[in-house]
């Protein structure tokens, strides 16, 4: 990062209250981990062998949920859904919650249609 990149950060982040730098961070950590799962991924040239398409595990959206806390749940959720497909779409969403102060239920609702609609889509190709 650049240094002129890392001082508006900074700037940015000094201007936010608490909750909000909280969210950030978490924000930050959600993007590094999955970083981190990218690069460790290496393609197979193994030939694809058919597999049927696991349902999604059940986990009960909490009163309260914050948008990266659903993030994480909704990839445990479809734990058999590629994320990196999905990377753009879940990363505007969040940057409307954290930057842009768009209202967090609607972004999660969002991503709840986003998460199933991929999975509707990966069903789909697999039958």
């Amino acid at each position: 990062m650049e240094r002129d990149q890392a001082e508006a950060i900074l700037s940015v982040l000094q201007q936010l209250s608490a909750a909000d730098k909280a969210a950030v961070h978490s924000f930050a950590e959600f993007l590094a981990q999955r970083a981190g799962r990218e690069t460790q991924t290496q393609p197979q040239r193994a030939a694809p062998v058919p597999v049927a398409v696991p349902s999604p595990e059940a986990i009960p959206r909490p009163d309260n949920e914050k948008v990266v806390a659903a993030v994480k749940r909704l990839s445990k959720t479809y734990f058999m859904l590629d994320k990196t497909k999905m990377l753009g779409v879940t990363s505007d969403l969040v940057t409307q919650h954290i930057v842009q102060g768009r209202d967090a239920a609607d972004v999660i609702d969002e991503l709840e249609r986003l998460f199933e609609a991929h999975y509707r889509e990966l069903k789909q190709s697999k039958d």
